[in-house]
């Protein structure tokens, strides 16, 4: 597949990234684009439950755990796994959590901040490819 296939590929890869601090979503949203994903931020968990209601063509969603409440980013990837076509999910935190918790939560990973932005990518590609969505 050439780069520029590839890219067309990841362009039709949707990821919504929710996260209350405005310094990561601006990064990580400047960082996908660049990759080619087509982002969607969301600086709440309200309003992320209201972007996932009014869309279901995210193919990812990655989200903080801790932000209105300590219990918002599970409330965020408890919507996201309801979804009739259910997106692959990521948990960003700076709290590590015990796999049993994220994986009965439904989270496909989790990822601990401040995270190296090779690792992150490799890990969206390979969940969106697992989802043959990438």
């Amino acid at each position: 597949m050439s780069g520029q296939q590839a890219a067309e590929h990841k362009m039709k890869a949707r990821v919504l990234i929710v996260d209350d601090e405005e310094v990561i979503l601006s990064l990580l949203k400047t960082v996908l684009q660049a990759q080619g994903y087509s982002v969607t931020t969301a600086v709440s968990g309200a309003e992320a439950k209201a972007a996932l209601a009014a869309n279901e063509g995210f193919d990812l969603v990655i989200t903080d755990m801790r932000m209105e409440t300590e219990l918002t980013g599970y409330e965020v990837v408890a919507t996201a796994v309801a979804q009739a076509r259910r997106p692959a999910v990521v948990i960003l935190t700076a709290f590590p959590l015990l796999a049993q918790q994220w994986r009965q939560a439904g989270a496909d990973a989790v990822v601990t901040k401040p995270t190296r932005m090779p690792e992150l990518l490799s890990l969206i590609s390979d969940l969106l490819e697992k989802r043959g969505r990438h």
